[in-house]
């Protein structure tokens, strides 16, 4: 049965001689692994290939079984095209890291209307806009909320904020319970959205110190989940 959904490339492996495997998070499927033949084995095919670059968003049409681990795509086309996020040296930097963290953390195998909407619309922002440095930061903060451990909001100026339980303290009560700098900018990130980030200033070692914590925070509570590789090169390039 043919089918027609919206996708997200999230990563793309080389099979065999000539054929790719790209898994991709879809609108109507959630997270979904495709097979395409002969990719590259001619010119047809490179062109096909040339698609699935990651975060591209695109529509599909699918020979969808369930009884399939790998489904057959029969025909592709842009679903919405970037201007720079995939040549931009910074913004491609971003993309590589958060293409490596989705592909860690998406694991359901069933429509997620909202979180599709999230993906689909927050890198549609970050295609079109300048003011992109803290994007990431506010980026996972708010994935949390889709992923089910958004933390609870502070209700009085409470200093610390346990990673482990997801929530604001008075006091530290055990080895995930953090405070300082990265406590003061976590309850401003909780109060904007993504059209404030300008008014975020920080400097490249408060803001590596608080995608740290971030990535513990998603390391406790999602099971499997493993830090990106590409963090060091990320970092990198905010340093340059």
């Amino acid at each position: 049965m043919l089918t027609t959904t919206n996708a997200i490339v999230l990563s793309k492996i080389k099979y065999r001689d000539n054929d790719l495997i790209v898994k991709c998070y879809t609108q109507k499927y959630g997270l979904v692994s495709y097979l395409l033949r002969n990719v590259s084995s001619s010119k047809k095919g490179n062109s096909k290939s040339a698609y699935f670059q990651l975060l591209s968003q695109l529509q599909l049409v699918t020979l969808h079984k369930n009884t399939r681990s790998l489904q057959e795509v029969k025909e592709v086309k842009v679903h919405y095209l970037y201007s720079n996020l995939q040549t931009h040296v910074i913004k491609s930097a971003i993309t590589f890291f958060l293409a490596e963290l989705l592909t860690s953390t998406l694991k359901e195998e069933e429509s997620n209307e909202h979180l599709y909407a999230y993906l689909e619309t927050t890198l549609q922002w970050l295609d079109t806009h300048n003011h992109y440095a803290n994007f990431h930061l506010l980026f996972l903060l708010k994935l949390t909320k889709h992923l089910g451990f958004y933390p609870e909001l502070p209700q009085n100026n409470e200093s610390w904020f346990n990673l482990a339980e997801g929530t604001f303290q008075h006091h530290k009560t055990n080895m995930y319970a953090v405070s300082g700098e990265n406590i003061i900018l976590l309850k401003h990130l909780l109060g904007i959205n993504f059209d404030k980030l300008n008014t975020i200033k920080i400097n490249s070692n408060q803001r590596q110190s608080f995608l740290k914590m971030m990535l513990l925070y998603f390391e406790l509570h999602l099971e499997g989940f493993r830090k990106p590789q590409s963090m060091k090169i990320f970092n990198q390039v905010f340093n340059s």
